[in-house]
Protein backbone atom coordinates (compact mmCIF):
# COMPACT_ATOMS: atom_id res chain seq x y z
CA UNK A 1 0.00 0.00 0.00
CA UNK A 2 1.15 3.33 -0.56
CA UNK A 3 0.69 4.83 2.19
CA UNK A 4 2.66 2.15 4.39
CA UNK A 5 5.37 2.71 2.49
CA UNK A 6 5.52 6.92 2.43
CA UNK A 7 5.12 6.41 6.69
CA UNK A 8 8.20 3.76 6.39
CA UNK A 9 9.88 6.40 4.20
CA UNK A 10 9.41 8.45 7.16
CA UNK A 11 7.82 11.31 4.37
CA UNK A 12 5.11 11.74 6.73
CA UNK A 13 6.66 13.27 9.35
CA UNK A 14 6.70 16.85 7.60
CA UNK A 15 3.14 16.84 6.73
CA UNK A 16 0.84 19.78 8.46
CA UNK A 17 -1.93 19.28 10.75
CA UNK A 18 -5.39 20.08 10.57
CA UNK A 19 -4.68 24.00 9.90
CA UNK A 20 -7.50 26.13 9.67
CA UNK A 21 -8.03 28.32 6.89
CA UNK A 22 -7.33 31.85 7.14
CA UNK A 23 -9.05 34.08 4.95
CA UNK A 24 -10.26 37.23 5.26
CA UNK A 25 -12.57 37.71 2.46
CA UNK A 26 -14.88 34.85 4.02
CA UNK A 27 -18.37 35.02 4.33
CA UNK A 28 -19.17 34.58 8.24
CA UNK A 29 -22.17 32.21 7.66
CA UNK A 30 -24.67 32.26 4.60
CA UNK A 31 -26.77 29.60 6.34
CA UNK A 32 -29.68 31.98 6.80
CA UNK A 33 -29.14 33.25 3.33
CA UNK A 34 -29.89 31.70 -0.34
CA UNK A 35 -28.08 28.70 0.03
CA UNK A 36 -29.25 27.30 3.35
CA UNK A 37 -32.83 28.24 1.70
CA UNK A 38 -32.07 26.40 -1.49
CA UNK A 39 -30.85 23.70 0.28
CA UNK A 40 -33.17 23.06 3.17
CA UNK A 41 -36.44 24.38 1.97
CA UNK A 42 -36.35 24.27 -1.83
CA UNK A 43 -34.11 21.73 -2.91
CA UNK A 44 -32.97 21.59 -6.86
CA UNK A 45 -35.84 19.21 -7.94
CA UNK A 46 -37.98 22.11 -7.16
CA UNK A 47 -36.47 23.46 -10.75
CA UNK A 48 -37.76 20.28 -12.63
CA UNK A 49 -40.76 21.98 -14.16
CA UNK A 50 -38.52 24.55 -15.78
CA UNK A 51 -38.27 23.06 -18.73
CA UNK A 52 -41.84 22.77 -19.08
CA UNK A 53 -42.57 26.30 -19.27
CA UNK A 54 -42.37 29.03 -22.24
CA UNK A 55 -39.98 31.17 -22.93
CA UNK A 56 -41.14 34.12 -21.28
CA UNK A 57 -42.71 32.83 -18.12
CA UNK A 58 -39.28 30.78 -17.92
CA UNK A 59 -37.47 34.08 -18.16
CA UNK A 60 -39.83 35.50 -15.27
CA UNK A 61 -39.19 32.18 -13.16
CA UNK A 62 -35.84 32.36 -13.55
CA UNK A 63 -35.83 36.10 -12.58
CA UNK A 64 -38.25 35.84 -9.28
CA UNK A 65 -36.37 32.57 -8.24
CA UNK A 66 -33.00 34.32 -8.03
CA UNK A 67 -34.63 37.45 -6.37
CA UNK A 68 -36.57 35.41 -3.70
CA UNK A 69 -33.40 33.27 -2.72
CA UNK A 70 -31.06 36.19 -2.95
CA UNK A 71 -33.13 38.30 -1.28
CA UNK A 72 -31.62 41.31 -2.26
CA UNK A 73 -27.67 39.75 -1.86
CA UNK A 74 -27.24 39.06 -5.22
CA UNK A 75 -24.47 41.29 -6.91
CA UNK A 76 -24.44 40.17 -9.53
CA UNK A 77 -26.02 42.26 -12.90
CA UNK A 78 -28.96 41.37 -14.83
CA UNK A 79 -28.07 41.96 -18.23
CA UNK A 80 -30.39 41.97 -21.70
CA UNK A 81 -28.78 39.62 -24.56
CA UNK A 82 -29.13 42.97 -26.59
CA UNK A 83 -26.42 44.51 -24.47
CA UNK A 84 -24.28 40.90 -24.53
CA UNK A 85 -24.40 41.37 -28.39
CA UNK A 86 -22.65 44.67 -27.74
CA UNK A 87 -20.05 43.67 -25.54
CA UNK A 88 -19.01 40.46 -27.97
CA UNK A 89 -19.62 42.32 -30.92
CA UNK A 90 -22.72 39.76 -31.95
CA UNK A 91 -20.83 36.63 -30.62
CA UNK A 92 -18.24 37.37 -33.39
CA UNK A 93 -15.54 34.33 -34.22
CA UNK A 94 -12.79 36.72 -33.42
CA UNK A 95 -13.77 36.95 -29.68
CA UNK A 96 -14.32 33.38 -29.34
CA UNK A 97 -12.08 32.25 -26.42
CA UNK A 98 -13.23 28.32 -26.38
CA UNK A 99 -15.60 25.69 -25.87
CA UNK A 100 -16.51 22.56 -23.57
CA UNK A 101 -19.36 20.56 -22.59
CA UNK A 102 -21.67 23.84 -21.64
CA UNK A 103 -21.28 25.29 -24.40
CA UNK A 104 -18.89 28.50 -26.28
CA UNK A 105 -16.96 31.46 -24.32
CA UNK A 106 -16.37 34.86 -25.71
CA UNK A 107 -14.66 37.80 -25.15
CA UNK A 108 -16.53 40.82 -24.78
CA UNK A 109 -16.24 44.42 -23.16
CA UNK A 110 -18.95 46.16 -20.87
CA UNK A 111 -18.47 49.78 -21.73
CA UNK A 112 -20.94 50.58 -18.82
CA UNK A 113 -18.44 48.58 -16.43
CA UNK A 114 -15.07 49.55 -18.84
CA UNK A 115 -14.50 46.19 -18.11
CA UNK A 116 -13.43 42.97 -20.07
CA UNK A 117 -15.36 40.27 -19.68
CA UNK A 118 -15.79 36.75 -20.72
CA UNK A 119 -19.42 35.54 -21.58
CA UNK A 120 -19.99 31.82 -21.68
CA UNK A 121 -23.43 31.26 -23.59
CA UNK A 122 -24.88 27.53 -22.58
CA UNK A 123 -25.54 25.21 -25.40
CA UNK A 124 -29.40 24.66 -25.30
CA UNK A 125 -29.04 20.94 -25.92
CA UNK A 126 -25.93 20.78 -23.79
CA UNK A 127 -25.69 18.84 -20.83
CA UNK A 128 -25.88 22.28 -18.11
CA UNK A 129 -29.31 23.05 -18.42
CA UNK A 130 -31.19 25.72 -16.36
CA UNK A 131 -30.46 24.18 -12.93
CA UNK A 132 -27.29 24.55 -13.23
CA UNK A 133 -27.54 27.93 -14.41
CA UNK A 134 -29.43 28.88 -11.77
CA UNK A 135 -26.60 27.26 -8.98
CA UNK A 136 -23.96 28.43 -10.95
CA UNK A 137 -25.33 32.16 -10.21
CA UNK A 138 -26.79 31.76 -7.08
CA UNK A 139 -23.32 30.63 -5.61
CA UNK A 140 -20.95 32.98 -7.34
CA UNK A 141 -23.69 35.57 -6.31
CA UNK A 142 -22.80 34.71 -2.62
CA UNK A 143 -19.36 33.00 -2.63
CA UNK A 144 -16.29 35.48 -2.71
CA UNK A 145 -12.34 34.71 -2.60
CA UNK A 146 -9.66 35.69 -4.38
CA UNK A 147 -8.93 31.67 -5.87
CA UNK A 148 -12.61 31.86 -6.64
CA UNK A 149 -13.56 33.40 -10.29
CA UNK A 150 -15.98 36.40 -10.20
CA UNK A 151 -19.56 36.37 -11.52
CA UNK A 152 -20.06 39.99 -13.13
CA UNK A 153 -24.00 39.15 -14.26
CA UNK A 154 -26.15 37.06 -16.27
CA UNK A 155 -28.81 36.56 -19.06
CA UNK A 156 -32.13 34.94 -18.84
CA UNK A 157 -33.62 36.21 -22.29
CA UNK A 158 -36.00 33.88 -23.88
CA UNK A 159 -34.37 30.53 -23.97
CA UNK A 160 -30.75 32.18 -23.68
CA UNK A 161 -28.74 30.99 -20.60
CA UNK A 162 -25.44 33.28 -20.38
CA UNK A 163 -22.77 34.14 -17.56
CA UNK A 164 -20.53 36.64 -17.38
CA UNK A 165 -17.57 36.21 -15.82
CA UNK A 166 -14.29 38.73 -15.11
CA UNK A 167 -11.82 38.43 -17.93
CA UNK A 168 -8.50 36.01 -17.15
CA UNK A 169 -5.56 37.07 -19.39
CA UNK A 170 -3.91 33.80 -19.19
CA UNK A 171 -6.61 31.32 -19.79
CA UNK A 172 -6.81 28.50 -18.02
CA UNK A 173 -4.26 25.87 -16.58
CA UNK A 174 -5.26 23.31 -19.21
CA UNK A 175 -3.66 25.63 -22.05
CA UNK A 176 -0.36 26.72 -20.57
CA UNK A 177 -0.41 22.92 -19.16
CA UNK A 178 -1.06 20.30 -21.82
CA UNK A 179 -1.88 22.38 -24.66
CA UNK A 180 1.53 24.43 -24.80
CA UNK A 181 1.45 26.18 -27.88
CA UNK A 182 4.98 25.64 -29.98
CA UNK A 183 5.80 29.50 -29.16
CA UNK A 184 4.60 29.33 -25.49
CA UNK A 185 6.81 29.11 -22.61
CA UNK A 186 6.11 25.95 -20.15
CA UNK A 187 5.26 27.02 -16.68
CA UNK A 188 8.52 26.86 -14.14
CA UNK A 189 8.00 25.16 -11.69
CA UNK A 190 7.87 27.85 -9.20
CA UNK A 191 4.44 29.32 -10.90
CA UNK A 192 3.02 25.18 -11.36
CA UNK A 193 3.47 25.52 -6.99
CA UNK A 194 1.61 28.63 -6.89
CA UNK A 195 -1.25 27.25 -8.84
CA UNK A 196 -1.47 24.08 -7.27
CA UNK A 197 -1.81 26.27 -3.92
CA UNK A 198 -3.96 28.79 -4.77
CA UNK A 199 -6.47 26.06 -6.51
CA UNK A 200 -6.03 24.66 -3.09
CA UNK A 201 -6.88 27.71 -1.12
CA UNK A 202 -10.21 28.00 -3.38
CA UNK A 203 -11.35 24.79 -2.35
CA UNK A 204 -10.31 25.28 1.03
CA UNK A 205 -12.80 28.42 1.40
CA UNK A 206 -15.56 26.19 -0.24
CA UNK A 207 -15.19 23.30 2.14
CA UNK A 208 -13.76 24.76 5.25
CA UNK A 209 -15.17 28.27 5.42
CA UNK A 210 -18.18 28.53 3.25
CA UNK A 211 -21.46 26.91 5.35
CA UNK A 212 -22.95 24.90 4.75
CA UNK A 213 -19.83 23.37 2.64
CA UNK A 214 -19.71 23.18 -0.86
CA UNK A 215 -18.25 20.47 -3.16
CA UNK A 216 -16.93 21.63 -6.05
CA UNK A 217 -17.56 18.06 -8.32
CA UNK A 218 -15.61 19.32 -11.20
CA UNK A 219 -12.30 20.10 -10.33
CA UNK A 220 -9.93 19.91 -13.46
CA UNK A 221 -7.21 21.52 -14.72
CA UNK A 222 -9.37 23.87 -17.76
CA UNK A 223 -11.67 24.80 -15.10
CA UNK A 224 -8.39 26.52 -13.36
CA UNK A 225 -8.42 29.98 -14.90
CA UNK A 226 -4.84 32.41 -14.56
CA UNK A 227 -5.27 36.05 -13.91
CA UNK A 228 -2.19 38.39 -15.49
CA UNK A 229 0.12 37.38 -12.51
CA UNK A 230 -0.51 33.30 -13.28
CA UNK A 231 -3.03 33.71 -9.60
CA UNK A 232 -5.48 30.69 -10.14
CA UNK A 233 -8.74 31.31 -9.47
CA UNK A 234 -12.14 28.29 -9.95
CA UNK A 235 -14.51 28.14 -12.77
CA UNK A 236 -17.57 27.04 -13.81
CA UNK A 237 -20.05 25.71 -10.48
CA UNK A 238 -22.45 24.52 -12.45
CA UNK A 239 -21.78 20.87 -11.16
CA UNK A 240 -21.28 22.34 -7.19
CA UNK A 241 -23.37 20.63 -4.56
CA UNK A 242 -23.86 21.73 -1.04
CA UNK A 243 -22.01 19.41 1.17
CA UNK A 244 -23.18 17.33 4.50
CA UNK A 245 -24.60 19.01 7.42
CA UNK A 246 -24.88 17.78 10.96
CA UNK A 247 -24.83 14.12 11.39
CA UNK A 248 -24.74 12.94 7.60
CA UNK A 249 -21.38 11.80 6.32
CA UNK A 250 -21.80 12.65 2.88
CA UNK A 251 -24.71 13.32 -0.09
CA UNK A 252 -26.15 10.91 -2.17
CA UNK A 253 -26.54 12.23 -6.36
CA UNK A 254 -25.86 11.59 -9.77
CA UNK A 255 -22.43 10.86 -10.79
CA UNK A 256 -21.36 13.71 -12.54
CA UNK A 257 -17.84 15.22 -13.51
CA UNK A 258 -15.21 14.40 -16.18
CA UNK A 259 -13.79 11.04 -16.56
CA UNK A 260 -10.32 10.31 -14.61
CA UNK A 261 -11.20 13.30 -11.96
CA UNK A 262 -13.54 11.39 -10.58
CA UNK A 263 -12.89 9.73 -7.43
CA UNK A 264 -13.28 6.07 -7.59
CA UNK A 265 -15.53 5.66 -4.26
CA UNK A 266 -17.58 8.59 -5.43
CA UNK A 267 -17.94 7.03 -9.51
CA UNK A 268 -18.59 3.52 -7.70
CA UNK A 269 -21.49 4.51 -5.38
CA UNK A 270 -22.69 8.30 -5.60
CA UNK A 271 -21.62 9.41 -2.17
CA UNK A 272 -20.19 12.74 -2.60
CA UNK A 273 -17.77 14.21 0.46
CA UNK A 274 -15.36 16.68 0.31
CA UNK A 275 -12.71 14.03 -0.08
CA UNK A 276 -14.32 13.21 -3.39
CA UNK A 277 -12.65 17.07 -4.67
CA UNK A 278 -9.22 15.92 -2.27
CA UNK A 279 -8.56 13.16 -5.12
CA UNK A 280 -9.72 15.47 -8.43
CA UNK A 281 -7.16 18.00 -6.60
CA UNK A 282 -4.37 15.08 -6.30
CA UNK A 283 -4.71 14.47 -10.19
CA UNK A 284 -4.75 17.73 -10.79
CA UNK A 285 -1.48 18.16 -8.54
CA UNK A 286 0.03 15.15 -10.57
CA UNK A 287 -0.93 16.96 -13.74
CA UNK A 288 1.33 19.71 -12.74
CA UNK A 289 4.11 18.02 -12.24
CA UNK A 290 4.54 15.51 -14.44
CA UNK A 291 2.73 17.63 -17.40
CA UNK A 292 0.67 14.52 -18.45
CA UNK A 293 -2.66 13.88 -18.90
CA UNK A 294 -5.15 12.11 -16.62
CA UNK A 295 -6.50 10.15 -20.18
CA UNK A 296 -3.71 10.57 -23.12
CA UNK A 297 -5.04 7.58 -25.64
CA UNK A 298 -1.89 8.56 -27.87
CA UNK A 299 0.83 7.73 -25.81
CA UNK A 300 1.71 3.85 -25.16
CA UNK A 301 -0.93 2.03 -23.26
CA UNK A 302 0.64 1.47 -20.03
CA UNK A 303 0.85 5.15 -20.04
CA UNK A 304 -2.65 6.09 -21.00
CA UNK A 305 -3.75 6.52 -18.01
CA UNK A 306 -1.64 8.81 -15.51
CA UNK A 307 -2.79 7.18 -12.30
CA UNK A 308 -2.26 3.68 -13.53
CA UNK A 309 1.31 4.49 -14.79
CA UNK A 310 2.21 6.95 -11.54
CA UNK A 311 1.10 4.39 -8.73
CA UNK A 312 4.22 2.08 -9.37
CA UNK A 313 6.97 4.75 -9.22
CA UNK A 314 5.63 7.15 -6.98
CA UNK A 315 6.40 4.37 -4.29
CA UNK A 316 10.36 4.59 -5.47
CA UNK A 317 12.10 7.26 -4.64
CA UNK A 318 14.75 6.14 -6.82
CA UNK A 319 12.55 7.08 -9.80
CA UNK A 320 10.62 9.89 -8.62
CA UNK A 321 12.73 12.27 -10.87
CA UNK A 322 11.32 10.44 -14.06
CA UNK A 323 7.81 11.50 -12.82
CA UNK A 324 8.69 15.34 -13.44
CA UNK A 325 7.68 17.11 -16.73
CA UNK A 326 10.74 17.06 -19.13
CA UNK A 327 10.10 20.82 -20.31
CA UNK A 328 11.32 21.75 -16.51
CA UNK A 329 14.99 20.44 -17.79
CA UNK A 330 15.61 19.44 -14.26
CA UNK A 331 15.15 22.79 -13.09
CA UNK A 332 13.18 22.54 -9.81
CA UNK A 333 14.03 21.06 -6.10
CA UNK A 334 14.44 17.54 -6.05
CA UNK A 335 13.03 17.63 -2.33
CA UNK A 336 10.34 19.56 -3.38
CA UNK A 337 9.45 17.17 -6.31
CA UNK A 338 9.49 14.72 -3.71
CA UNK A 339 7.51 16.34 -1.28
CA UNK A 340 4.70 17.42 -3.88
CA UNK A 341 4.63 13.79 -5.18
CA UNK A 342 3.74 12.89 -1.52
CA UNK A 343 1.00 15.41 -1.62
CA UNK A 344 -0.13 13.69 -4.58
CA UNK A 345 -0.11 10.41 -3.40
CA UNK A 346 -1.99 11.06 -0.38
CA UNK A 347 -4.88 12.99 -1.85
CA UNK A 348 -5.32 9.89 -4.61
CA UNK A 349 -5.71 7.33 -1.63
CA UNK A 350 -8.70 4.85 -2.91
CA UNK A 351 -9.98 4.97 0.64
CA UNK A 352 -11.48 8.27 1.24
CA UNK A 353 -10.88 8.19 4.70
CA UNK A 354 -7.49 8.16 4.34
CA UNK A 355 -7.19 11.48 2.20
CA UNK A 356 -6.24 14.56 3.93
CA UNK A 357 -8.26 17.75 4.38
CA UNK A 358 -7.86 20.28 1.67
CA UNK A 359 -6.80 23.08 4.12
CA UNK A 360 -3.93 19.87 5.40
CA UNK A 361 -2.48 20.27 1.40
CA UNK A 362 -2.56 23.89 1.29
CA UNK A 363 0.19 23.90 4.03
CA UNK A 364 2.01 21.46 2.69
CA UNK A 365 2.26 23.16 -0.77
CA UNK A 366 2.95 26.25 1.27
CA UNK A 367 5.83 24.84 2.42
CA UNK A 368 6.67 23.14 -0.55
CA UNK A 369 6.63 27.05 -2.57
CA UNK A 370 9.41 27.85 -0.32
CA UNK A 371 11.67 25.11 -0.50
CA UNK A 372 15.14 26.44 -2.53
CA UNK A 373 16.88 24.65 -5.07
CA UNK A 374 20.61 24.08 -3.58
CA UNK A 375 23.65 22.26 -4.17
CA UNK A 376 22.51 19.66 -1.70
CA UNK A 377 19.34 18.91 -3.60
CA UNK A 378 19.53 15.46 -3.92
CA UNK A 379 21.25 14.80 -0.77
CA UNK A 380 19.44 12.06 1.85
CA UNK A 381 16.62 13.56 3.26
CA UNK A 382 17.88 13.39 7.12
CA UNK A 383 16.06 13.81 10.63
CA UNK A 384 17.20 17.45 10.80
CA UNK A 385 15.52 18.35 7.76
CA UNK A 386 12.39 16.56 8.99
CA UNK A 387 12.63 18.34 12.04
CA UNK A 388 12.55 21.41 10.47
CA UNK A 389 9.28 21.06 8.45
CA UNK A 390 6.12 21.86 9.35
CA UNK A 391 4.28 20.42 12.45
CA UNK A 392 3.37 16.78 11.89
CA UNK A 393 0.03 15.58 11.12
CA UNK A 394 -0.45 13.36 13.76
CA UNK A 395 -3.45 11.61 13.16
CA UNK A 396 -2.86 10.61 9.59
CA UNK A 397 0.70 9.53 10.58
CA UNK A 398 -0.77 7.06 13.38
CA UNK A 399 -3.23 5.88 11.11
CA UNK A 400 -0.51 5.78 8.22
CA UNK A 401 1.74 3.74 11.02
CA UNK A 402 -1.64 2.06 11.90
CA UNK A 403 -2.05 0.47 8.76
CA UNK A 404 1.67 -0.58 7.88
CA UNK A 405 2.09 -2.29 10.77
CA UNK A 406 -1.06 -4.55 10.71
CA UNK A 407 -0.99 -4.90 6.40
CA UNK A 408 -2.45 -8.45 6.91
CA UNK A 409 -5.12 -7.68 8.69
CA UNK A 410 -5.74 -3.95 6.30
CA UNK A 411 -8.37 -4.34 3.36
CA UNK A 412 -8.69 -1.16 1.01
CA UNK A 413 -11.58 0.11 1.31
CA UNK A 414 -14.30 1.06 -1.35
CA UNK A 415 -17.58 2.39 -0.51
Amino acid sequence: MVLGRLAKRGWMNWFPCCMPVDDKNHIASYEDSIIHQYKNANSPTQFANISLKTDSSRRRYIATEIEKFGKGNISAQAFTFRELCVATQNFDCECFLGSGGFGKVYKGHIKSKNMDVAVKQLDRNGFQGTKEFLVEVLLLSLLRHSNLVNLVGYCSDGDQRILVYEFMPNDSLEGHLLELGPDQKPLDWYTRMKIAAGAARGLAYLHETANPPVIYRDFKSSNILLDENFDPKLSDFGLAKLGPTGDRTHVSTRVMGTYGYCAPDYACTGKLTVKSDVYSFGVVLLEIITGRRVIDSSRPSEEKNLIKWARPLITDKKKLHLMADPLLRGNYPMKALYKALTVAAMCLQEDASTRPLISEVVTALDYILNIKKHEDDHKEETAEDTYKSPPALQTITSHVDRIASNKPKCVRERY
